[in-house]
């Protein structure tokens, strides 16, 4: 009898979940045309950036350098000391 019902009560989810389902294919909407039309219309109309004024971007690339740099010489540092513990601690005890 158990198996009876549990059989009924599996078809009739799977009936469920067949019900719930839709055929809408999601790639005929989003087309590369329609996509990117909008993005070169919304540009269109964008000047240009003084030749003679710095940007933001190449100021904000500037101070990425810089941290980049400092970064680089605080690692070197920290290798230095390291290697510093790590001879005085291999260091023979005679």
């Amino acid at each position: 009898m158990k198996k009876i019902a549990l059989f009924a009560a599996a078809s009739s989810f799977a009936l469920a979940l067949a019900a719930c389902g839709g055929s809408d294919d999601a790639s005929e909407d989003a087309l590369a045309d329609d996509v990117e039309l909008p993005a070169d219309n919304a540009m269109a109309n964008v000047p240009d950036p003084a030749p003679d004024v710095e940007s933001e971007d190449t100021q904000s690339d500037a101070v990425t350098q810089e941290a980049a740099e400092d970064a680089a010489d605080q690692a070197e540092a920290a290798v230095a000391d390291v290697e510093a513990a790590t001879a005085a601690t291999e260091a023979p005890a005679n």
